[in-house]
C-alpha cells in the first residue's frame, strides 16, 4: 500500500527519538547539505531565518568534543539564555522518568553518582557522533529568533530521520557558551542556543534501547468551543 504524505511524516515522529550511541561513521557531505536544506524551509517570523550553523566533521568534531569535554571537567557552567528555573508537576514526572529510562538501559543504579556523572559527561561527547551541528540565533531577536530556530532544529531532525540519519537535540552544549563561541570564534551578537550531534545509530548501544511516551491530547489541549 503506499504511504499518504501524512502516514509518511506519522511515520517520522513515531520513530525519530534521541541517539544516545552512535558509530563513527561520517555521513556524506550531500546528505548533511540536503539535511540543512530541508530545515531551511521552515517558517520564521518575517521570514528572518535567524539560525546560523556550525557543523563539524572529522578532526573539527575530534577538537570540538576535547573542549567540550575539559570545560565539563574544568569549568563553570556559562549559558546566553536563561536555564529553566526548575520543572514542576507533569514536566518534573517526565524528565524523571526520561532519566530513570536512560539510568536502567544503560545499568546505572539510582544511588551511582559517579554513574550518572559519567552518563551526563556522554553529552560533551556527542554520544560519539561524527557531526555536530551547532545553531546559534541572532540575540536582537530574542525568544522570537530562539522560537523560530526550534523548528529548524526539528525539521533537521525528521529530514535526517528519513535519510536513515540519527539525532539528539542537546542544550547541553549552550551550558558552556563562552567556552563555544571562544572556540568557533562566534561574534557576540549570535547567542548560542543548542546543537545536534549526528550520525548513524548504534543499534546494539544500551542507550538506545528505550523511548519516551507522549503526553495524551487531554493532557495537552484545552479545547475551548
Amino acid at each position: 500500500m503506499t504511504m499518504t504524505p501524512h502516514s509518511a511524516l506519522q511515520e517520522l515522529l513515531t520513530t525519530r527519538h534521541s541517539c544516545r550511541g552512535f558509530r563513527p561513521d561520517p555521513v556524506p557531505r550531500q546528505v548533511i547539505e540536503t539535511i540543512l536544506a530541508d530545515a531551511g524551509r521552515v517558517p520564521s517570523w518575517c521570514n528572518a531565518q535567524p539560525w546560523q550553523v556550525t557543523v563539524t566533521s572529522g578532526e573539527a568534531t575530534e577538537a570540538f568534543r576535547k573542549v567540550m569535554l575539559t570545560a565539563f571537567d574544568s569549568e563553570s557552567a556559562a549559558t546566553d539564555f536563561p536555564p529553566p528555573s526548575g520543572y514542576s508537576g507533569a514536566r518534573k514526572a517526565r524528565r524523571q522518568t526520561c532519566g530513570l529510562q536512560l539510568y536502567e538501559a544503560v545499568g546505572i543504579e539510582r544511588a551511582d553518582k559517579a554513574g550518572r556523572t559519567a552518563q551526563m559527561r556522554e553529552n560533551y561527547a556527542f554520544f560519539g557522533a561524527p557531526h555536530v551541528a551547532l545553531i546559534t540565533t541572532a540575540a536582537e531577536l530574542g525568544a522570537y529568533g530562539a522560537l523560530d530556530c526550534g523548528g529548524f532544529i526539528t525539521a533537521f531532525c525528521l529530514s535526517a530521520q528519513s535519510q536513515g540519519i540519527a539525532t539528539i537535540p542537546q542544550a547541553a552544549l549552550a551550558f558552556y557558551a563562552d567556552t563555544v563561541r571562544a572556540h568557533f570564534d562566534i561574534p557576540e551578537d549570535q547567542l548560542i542556543l543548542a546543537a545536534i550531534s549526528f550520525g548513524y545509530r548504534d543499534d546494539a548501544h544500551p542507550a538506545n534501547g528505550f523511548r519516551t511516551e507522549r503526553a495524551t491530547l487531554e493532557e495537552m489541549v484545552d479545547w475551548r468551543d
